[in-house]
């Protein structure tokens, strides 16, 4: 199979001029590379100002919606880089990310990053994963 890279932008998700939502790669199986989401749905509108867990939400079905339209899901994820504002509790984020990840038995690798700042002062965090599915 000769090597593929494809750039989606899902229906359900914000469409920029300026980065794409989702790289996949493809030879052996299909990588997936899902860009930072953060609280921001299709129609650009911030969910869950200063509140975390409401923005863990919106970013964890922003990913969802990216993974589906792979054809992926939570566990063909490999890897999540997890970006939180300074001074959040990582504890409410980390329980509404088991809504999604908390059954899977090979949960994914995850890298937690306390920054200063995120690209919008309302975002409180952001995060970008990896997929990976294999040939059948």
């Amino acid at each position: 199979m000769e090597p593929k890279k494809d750039h989606i932008n899902p229906d359900g998700l914000f469409k920029s001029p300026a980065f794409s939502q989702v790289v996949t790669t493809q030879g052996g199986g299909k990588t997936i590379y899902i860009g930072g989401q953060n609280a921001v749905n299709k129609d650009l509108e911030i969910i869950g100002k200063a509140d975390l867990s409401k923005q863990t939400e919106q970013v964890m079905q922003n990913l969802k919606i990216a993974l589906e339209a792979c054809g992926a899901d939570f566990g063909d994820v490999v890897k999540l880089n997890i970006h939180l504002l300074q001074g959040q509790d990582a504890k409410k984020g980390f329980e509404v990310s088991q809504k999604f990840l908390g059954n899977l038995s090979n949960p994914p690798i995850v890298t937690v990053l306390f920054v200063a700042a995120l690209g919008q002062p309302d975002y409180l965090v952001e995060i970008d994963a990896i997929a990976f599915v294999p040939e059948n």
